[in-house]
């Protein structure tokens, strides 16, 4: 998985250095088959990172979607057992 999103990641690096280069934006969306807003999104998100810092980003966001679950998992354990305690009493 983080492989995939490495090669995605280094593919949007190297549309958005094309865009830098002076390629127009609507012939680089034909080319990559892509829309303009995806175009635009990522420039917006990517936009001057370099393959290092895109990449520790992408760490950021899976660590911060784990940590999530976990959260989300351990309320809802938490929920349970206040319920019950509740039913006990």
């Amino acid at each position: 998985m983080l492989c995939q999103s490495l090669q995605i990641l280094s593919q949007i690096l190297a549309i958005l250095k094309q865009a830098e280069s002076g390629v127009p934006i609507p012939e680089l969306c034909r080319e990559h088959g892509m829309g303009n807003s995806t175009f635009y999104n990522w420039r917006a998100k990517y936009g001057g990172m370099d393959a290092s810092l895109m990449t520790r980003m992408k760490e950021l966001e899976d660590e911060n979607r784990r940590l999530k679950k976990m959260y989300a998992e351990e309320r809802l354990k938490s929920e349970v057992i206040q319920e019950a305690m509740a039913k006990k009493w």
